[in-house]
């Protein structure tokens, strides 16, 4: 026993020399400012290429200063920071977005689309190269752009000085030792910003009745741009109803009913950039039941539905931890999501091609895998088919939990473990 306690001794000590020399090192390369990047993405089902849009310097960089390089290899896209003409890497981020999703839908195969999409990171000291990569359908990154991007250029844009309060919902923490999140409104004309303070209180009392979240609440700042819509209620163009609104958000996105989501990435990311931010929340004022969460991109749900709760704690596991849909008899627009020959990064998912790096270690050992749908393991963690949209080939880690449905209220332990590694991936 003293000689295991003598290895986690060690082991403690290696980490925080490990993160010791992470916050150096940003104290080398970085200042305490964010560096945003606007790119346009486009193409179809087949291509997709990147154009840059502008560079705009924001006042506080919200995210860790420890963890500067991604070791999660989550995301279905990355970009890398090095060191100007060399392959030394400083910092890095996976993440997903609205245009990896269009391809994979039927539009996609007879229409070219654009999109405008936006990475953050600390602004640097000194002349830095960004590069951008794709996975593609085996999982193989692809080389996409590469900027080379100086402190000192003049058409660094400074971000726009907008005319909202802050609303401080839930904690006071420094931003490199929290989860910062931003609430975003849409929908809410300025007679209705009372019921928008409302409904932050809303999400902050759903986000903390949830395991993990209610034992590291301490670990989460909250804050909400107060910044009012022309109309009240967002569009919903298979009803035919059209609002002007601050962050533009739409039912039917990809002409799925309930995926409600928005194409104004500008709008959204000059809002969240107005306070230090991790995630991006928005909430719209409608009683029609939908949302969207996509992994470090952001995440919306409406707010007057009997379901909101739920919905708004289900897109927050896919924007903040890199959760997968585990459901797969829902009517979906995508085809073909999943590459059944390589294990998907989600944590929760696996084909079992690689099944070793996922949950095997949580499960009993006598546990079947596949794991048959008895009654015997109902309450068990294992390995259920059906899970990604995918009815076939693609298994889940419980028969049900939150990523799948609300009838059980909760998530299950290995959806529980991914979302407690990402809080301190965050914060630690």
């Amino acid at each position: 026993m003293k000689r295991n306690i003598n290895k986690l001794c060690i082991l403690i000590a290696f980490l925080m020399s490990f993160c010791n020399i992470s916050k150096a090192q940003y104290d080398v390369y970085f200042t305490d400012q964010q560096l945003r990047i606007d790119y346009y993405i486009f193409g179809n089902s087949d291509s997709c290429h990147y154009a840059l849009d502008k560079y705009v310097v924001e006042p506080k960089w919200g995210g860790t200063r420890s963890n500067l390089i991604d070791s999660l290899n989550y995301g279905d896209y990355l970009f890398e920071v090095m060191l100007h003409d060399s392959d030394v890497v400083i910092y890095s981020r996976g993440y997903c977005n609205l245009f990896g999703e269009w391809q994979t839908t039927a539009e996609a195969e007879s229409v070219t689309r654009g999109f405008n999409e936006s990475v953050i990171m600390p602004y640097p000291k000194e002349i830095v190269d960004v590069v951008f990569y794709l996975k593609d359908y085996d999982g193989n990154l692809i080389e996409k752009m590469r900027l080379v991007v100086d402190p000192d250029n003049y058409f660094i844009q400074d971000a726009q000085k907008l005319p909202h309060s802050i609303l401080n919902v839930h904690g006071d923490y420094a931003p490199e030792k929290a989860v910062d999140i931003v609430i975003l409104p849409d929908g809410y004309t300025a007679e209705e910003m009372g019921k928008f303070v409302k409904d932050c209180e809303f999400f902050r009392e759903s986000l903390f009745s949830y395991e993990p979240y209610i034992t590291y609440k301490d670990k989460f700042n909250i804050r909400a741009v107060m910044a009012p819509s022309k109309d009240s209620g967002v569009s919903i163009p298979g009803e035919d109803i059209w609002k002007n609104t601050a962050v533009n958000c739409s039912f039917y996105t990809f002409d799925s009913e309930r995926y409600c989501m928005s194409y104004d990435n500008q709008s959204i990311r000059n809002l969240a950039g107005m306070v230090p931010y991790d995630q991006i929340y928005i909430l719209v004022n409608s009683s029609k039941y939908g949302g969207g969460g996509i992994y470090n991109f952001y995440c919306v749900s409406s707010t007057d539905d009997h379901f909101s709760s739920d919905v708004i704690i289900h897109e927050f596991g896919h924007g903040f931890a890199g959760l997968g849909d585990e459901y797969y008899e829902d009517d979906t627009s995508y085809e073909g999501f999943y590459n059944l020959n390589i294990e998907p990064w989600e944590p929760n998912l696996t084909t079992l091609v690689d099944f070793e790096s996922k949950w095997k270690d949580m499960m009993k050992s006598k546990t079947p895998i596949p794991t048959p749908m008895d009654k015997k393991y109902a309450d068990e963690i294992g390995v259920f088919e059906g899970g990604g949209y995918e009815a076939k080939g693609v298994y889940r880690p419980k028969k049900d939990c939150l990523m799948k449905t609300f009838a059980g209220d909760t998530f299950c332990e290995v959806c529980q473990r991914a979302i407690e590694r990402m809080i301190l991936y965050y914060t630690e």
